[in-house]
């Protein structure tokens, strides 16, 4: 048994605060690693964020309600909130305002609450500035321009991406499909469940700490 797997020996049931398949099979994949018998479970909760997420504190801010209303649905050791956004990184003189694609993985035992973050990817600027300016979900307007440059391909529009592949999946030409790229963030966070012992108070806050 390694030391991950005896860190999480008690774990049985994993909730998630989401339905979303590609975020459920992010969180069991990362979870096998460490607790191969363990049930995951997804859950529709609210984020408590807007639909379309700016910036690091609110994309963190939904993830980590997620990860609680997950949790209080009772019947689980740890609860994991998954929560994608933008931000918004200045290049200057080598292209100005970039807004990538960045996600948020909580996870919680009910009084710790950990934090993970994926890679970052940018979307096509239009679609992107666009998101951020009216909150709109970036996800459906990278459907709608997807299916326009590339109508052989694009998401029929009752398919959203964000329940398949995803767009970093489309993105990538297949390389980084969408449960991939959340299942790092969720890993990430796991760290701290792993190895207790050093991470004793060391700043992130608790489970039922301030939003």
């Amino acid at each position: 048994m390694t030391a991950g797997q005896r860190a999480l020996a008690g774990v049985r049931r994993v909730r998630v605060g989401s339905a979303n398949e590609p975020k459920v099979e992010a969180v069991r994949r990362a979870v096998a690693a460490y607790a191969p018998d363990a049930r995951v479970l997804g859950a529709a909760v609210a984020s408590g964020v807007p639909e379309q997420p700016v910036g690091f504190p609110e994309i963190a801010r939904g993830a980590r309600t997620r990860a609680r209303a997950a949790f209080d649905l009772g019947g689980c050791e740890l609860a994991v909130g998954y929560e994608d956004g933008l931000v918004e990184l200045d290049l200057g003189s080598d292209g100005g305002i970039e807004r990538l694609n960045v996600g948020c993985a909580a996870v919680t035992d009910g009084v710790r609450m950990a934090i993970g973050l994926s890679s970052g990817f940018a979307y096509p600027p239009a679609v992107a500035e666009r998101a951020a300016r009216e909150r709109l979900p970036v996800g459906d307007l990278f459907d709608a321009l997807w299916r326009e440059r590339f109508p052989r391909e694009g998401a029929p529009e009752d398919a959203p991406s964000a329940r398949g592949e995803g767009n970093i999946g489309k993105l990538s030409a297949g390389a980084l499909p969408r449960s991939e790229y959340a299942r790092h963030a969720v890993v990430c966070a796991l760290v701290r469940f792993l190895h207790p012992g050093v991470y004793e108070r060391s700043g992130a806050e608790g489970a039922r700490g301030t939003a």
